[in-house]
């Protein structure tokens, strides 16, 4: 069941990003400080933030040790 809801939710964010990409194609650009990027559409964007918060907490569950469902469970010695 809970290999299903892990299934579930990227599924869901995919399914959200690509309709909230359809109705928002308007190019956006992002300024920080006095630097500006192009302009992409927003949808694009999205993907891209999406995409890099998914790799970052891969990374961070692979640094700190893998599965955090199985940490609190006991192993057993054979």
């Amino acid at each position: 069941m809970i290999r299903l809801v892990f299934a579930l939710v990227p599924a869901l964010w995919v399914v959200a990003i690509a309709v909230i990409a359809v109705q928002n194609a308007t190019p956006v650009s992002i300024q920080l400080l006095n630097l500006q990027s192009i302009a992409i559409p927003f949808g694009v964007l999205l993907a891209f933030c999406a995409a890099a918060g998914m790799v970052t907490a891969a990374l961070v569950l692979l640094v700190l040790g893998g599965n955090p469902l199985r940490s609190g469970r006991k192993r057993s010695e054979p």
